[in-house]
């Protein structure tokens, strides 16, 4: 600031006294350097006590920093059950996870007392922390921080519906594997349920329900229409044509979209559900390369999917593909199941798989109730103090045993095989063992379930003994296989027996007619029957089904394409001088990107007190 004689890397002001502490890293302060790096670029406007610079409900395009006054995080704002969440003074900024993504805001945030603010618009900010490393990583683990403190709050829209209903669960899945703030309230046990429904004129038989700031109520709503109503990015209604198209964004597909979207290619990831794919729902991933504590699969998603983003990949969530089918020119059109559709010139795969469904009798009752192919925190909500079931023998029956473990005050681990470490890691196997809650019940089968509404028994059979016996549970976690998603792509490209997607030479020589002829070149490891489509992760046929081998592969297919697109004929769009690195389309591998020059400042009107 003008006539500041302090040190430049000095913080601008001492926290105000009502300032919220910085517990949680979640509300750092920036330096005077960081600030005059930024200011560099945006525009400082002053405010007044009361008003508004971020509207709950609505998209927020500008990067605010506080050079002065303070400002205060309020959620439901002009309602009787206003609360102020945060305050901040000089040198913070404002904003979280949110912002970055395009969604709407999840709170108001208000002048307390009159100051100055530093602003930015959000696509400036994306090109400038690209240039500072440390402030870019500053300003994404606070947003991080932030968005979780929000989910904590159970902040942001209220889902009312039974625990026992299929499509409160969808909802609440759908709003958990997207990390939007939110609330749910049971219908069958919170009093709060009824009396909001009556307050909005909502019978129990249209539940589940979504509240958006007391003044919106969607009935039983689509994903779809959930993602619109709080700013999730879905396809545009308008063909659009992209270098890359991937589909399923798993650690495969977000690899694959931080490696095309970083060299260079103009980059689309989608999903019918969320970033993360079957990885997101891992408790904690222990024997991942380089976080020796561990890592979450939502939060190894949540920050793939920013880096991503950060390179100038679209994410359209949720966008669910129903057929894919080659054009005469070269490109392929990806068809979604609302209709619309975008063409590309090269597709990568990466729907990955799914847990079997388990095929037992009375399962189909309490499916989607109580029996689950998932232990995420929503699950395990659900369970609370009861004892429950685990099926299966791999890595992920494993991280889920030791996840509910410390939940509820039994966990059965039922196993198929006399070996607990047949397919399980040994750091896996070793906890188990030691842990006194676990029982391991090996050559053991689910032969039947028990229960009207919700889980009450299953029966077990011992298939080395022949014994019998019942396990009084009130849920199931079943993670005994998977099968890929591949169901959407008929005869398009060759599947193996078990209908994963072939690659290589033997999708070479499944191919159908002449596909091949005239390419130049021999099929690529991870090119499928189709020139320029791609398959990578766990719905490639032989791939290993690991995380960090999925990723790999996301990687790997990306200079595939490279290769791929050295031999075939496009219009590369590149910089006006030939001796740097291409703009835009097809740019070589590790050419990275130009940088436009900055635009001039946009001014915006601002709500006055």
């Amino acid at each position: 600031m003008a006539g500041d004689d302090r040190p430049h890397d000095a913080a601008p002001d001492e926290a105000v006294s009502f300032e919220t502490p910085d517990l949680y890293g979640a509300y750092p302060r920036l330096s005077q350097a960081q600030i005059a790096f930024l200011a560099e670029h945006g525009e400082r406007f002053s405010t007044e006590s009361g008003q508004v610079l971020v509207r709950e409900g609505e998209r927020c395009a500008e990067f605010l920093v506080i050079l002065s006054g303070s400002i205060e995080i309020v959620e439901a704002h002009g309602t009787p059950e206003e609360r102020i969440l945060r305050v901040h003074g000089p040198g913070r900024f404002l904003g979280e996870l949110g912002l970055l993504q395009g969604q709407v805001a999840f709170y108001t945030a208000r002048a307390r007392d009159p100051g100055e603010v530093l602003s930015l618009p959000i696509d400036w900010l994306r090109v400038l922390v690209a240039r500072d490393p440390i402030l870019g990583d500053l300003i994404l683990r606070a947003y991080l921080g932030r968005r979780a403190l929000l989910v904590g709050a159970g902040a942001g829209f209220r889902i009312i519906g039974s625990r026992y209903s299929p499509d409160t669960r969808r909802l609440r899945e759908f709003a958990a594997r997207n990390r939007l703030p939110h609330r749910w309230i049971d219908l069958e046990s919170d009093e709060e349920a009824e009396a909001l429904l009556r307050r909005f004129s909502v019978p129990p038989e249209e539940t589940p329900i979504v509240i958006w700031r007391d003044q919106r109520v969607l009935r039983n709503p689509s994903n779809a229409e959930l993602a619109r109503l709080i700013g999730l990015s879905p396809p545009s209604a308008e063909e659009t044509r992209s270098d890359l198209i991937i589909i399923g964004s798993g650690p495969a597909g977000l690899a694959a979209a931080v490696y095309g979207a970083s060299e260079g290619l103009t980059t689309a990831l989608l999903d019918a559900i969320a970033a993360g794919g079957q990885a997101s729902t891992s408790s904690l991933i222990e024997n991942y390369f380089g976080f020796p504590a561990g890592i979450s699969g939502s939060d190894l998603a949540e920050r793939g999917e920013l880096q991503a983003r950060k390179f100038g990949a679209q994410v359209w969530v949720p966008a669910e593909a129903t057929a894919l089918k080659p054009e005469d020119d070269g490109y392929y059109r990806v068809t979604f199941a609302d209709g619309g559709d975008v063409v590309s010139h090269t597709v990568v795969l990466a729907t990955g798989a799914r847990y079997r469904r388990l095929e037992v009798p009375g399962i189909e009752r309490v499916e989607g109730a109580s029996v689950y192919y998932a232990a995420t925190v929503f699950e395990a909500q659900q369970c609370r103090a009861d004892p429950v079931a685990v099926v299966g023998g791999g890595n992920s029956a494993g991280q889920a045993v030791l996840f509910l473990a410390q939940r509820v005050p039994r966990v059965h681990l039922l196993i198929r095989g006399p070996d607990l470490g047949a397919k399980m890691s040994r750091y896996l196997v070793d906890q188990i063992e030691r842990h006194p809650r676990v029982q391991v019940l090996l050559n053991s089968e689910v032969r039947e379930v028990e229960g009207d509404d919700v889980l009450r028994a299953i029966v077990v059979d011992n298939n080395r003994t022949g014994e019998r016996r019942k396990l009084v549970v009130r849920a199931m976690f079943v993670f005994i296989g998977t099968q890929p998603r591949t169901a959407w792509l008929g005869d398009v490209v060759a599947l193996d027996d078990r209908g994963f997607v072939r690659t290589g030479a033997p999708a070479q020589a499944r191919a159908s007619g002449t596909v091949w002829e005239g390419q130049g070149r021999a099929c690529l490891g991870l090119e499928t029957s189709l020139p320029g489509v791609f398959a990578a992760g766990d719905v490639r046929s032989g791939s290993v089904k690991r995380v960090a081998s999925a990723a790999g592969e996301g990687a790997m297919a990306i200079h595939q394409v490279h290769e791929h697109l050295g031999h075939t004929t496009v219009d590369v769009a590149r910089h006006p001088d030939d001796t740097q690195a291409p703009s835009g389309r097809f740019a070589e591998p590790g050419g990275g990107h130009t940088t436009d020059p900055l635009p001039t400042n946009r001014h915006d009107r601002r709500d006055g007190p």
